[in-house]
């Protein structure tokens, strides 16, 4: 469960050290810049390469397929993962916006849309605490493995609900906890043990690497944050959980 007194008093975590709420963003920031670069290493490091499956699997709740001036945020996109697969359903005047507050990864998402020949995807660098859009202007709204690392995540939350139009659509895919006995064990001693000292081999540092793992396990439980999606004021709200509990995808509606 989240740590709300902490944040209360001004503090926070990173990964498991205690930090000063304003110092959070600054630290993760200098995470991904770390790891821009190697972003599809990283996820597939991580998920064992299962997380283009769950993109995929997000992706299609979007249902964006045919919807004419459809509009979509991503936010904490940055490398355009989850925007591309959105965009080649979509119909050809959808507005569909990837935000990151990492310019880096922006720039990484920018190169790919180039190779790929991808177009009508806008790029943003601004902050989920505090979008710059107008209240009801989405349709729908994901956000893939960056939820966790936003320092106050209700504010988020908030944002969310505010720039999406009433019958608009929250869906935030993120780790989660394993619910199989037994693969929990394996998966906290692969977390621990393994990711770091492949981030080493491959990345050539193991710390952003240790962060990402412990700040999966500081994240709240399943129906914990389902509770938090809640109190920003989304109704019909559920989760599912993929691969065992590895990760869950979270829906709510805004009425």
């Amino acid at each position: 469960m989240i740590d709300r007194t902490s944040e209360r008093e001004g503090s926070t975590h990173f990964g498991y050290s205690e930090v000063p709420l304003n110092e959070k963003q600054g630290l993760v920031d200098d995470v991904f810049h770390k790891v821009a670069r190697r972003y599809d290493i990283m996820n597939d490091l991580m998920s064992g390469g299962m997380h283009r499956l769950w993109k995929d699997t997000l992706a299609a709740k979007v249902n964006a397929r045919g919807r004419k001036g459809f509009r979509h945020l991503d936010v904490a996109g940055g490398t355009g993962d989850v925007a591309f697969r959105i965009s080649a359903s979509a119909a050809h005047d959808a507005e569909i916006v990837v935000l990151d507050i990492n310019g880096d990864m922006l720039e990484v998402g920018r190169d790919r849309a180039r190779e790929r020949g991808v177009s009508g995807v806008e790029f943003v660098q601004a902050n989920a605490e505090s979008l710059p859009f107008p209240d009801a202007h989405f349709d729908s709204y994901t956000v893939a493995f960056g939820i966790r690392n936003v320092p106050r995540i209700d504010v988020a939350l908030a944002e969310a609900h505010r720039v999406l139009k009433p019958g608009g659509r929250f869906l935030c895919l993120e780790f989660s906890q394993v619910a199989v006995p037994g693969l929990d064990k394996l998966y906290e001693a692969y977390s621990f043990n393994v990711i770091p000292a492949i981030g080493k081999l491959v990345a050539g540092d193991s710390e952003p690497y240790r962060y990402l793992v412990e700040s999966i396990r500081k994240f709240p439980s399943a129906e914990e944050f389902e509770r938090m999606i809640r109190r920003a004021g989304f109704r019909r709200t559920g989760f599912e959980r993929l691969t065992g509990g590895v990760v869950a995808i979270h829906s709510g509606w805004k009425s």
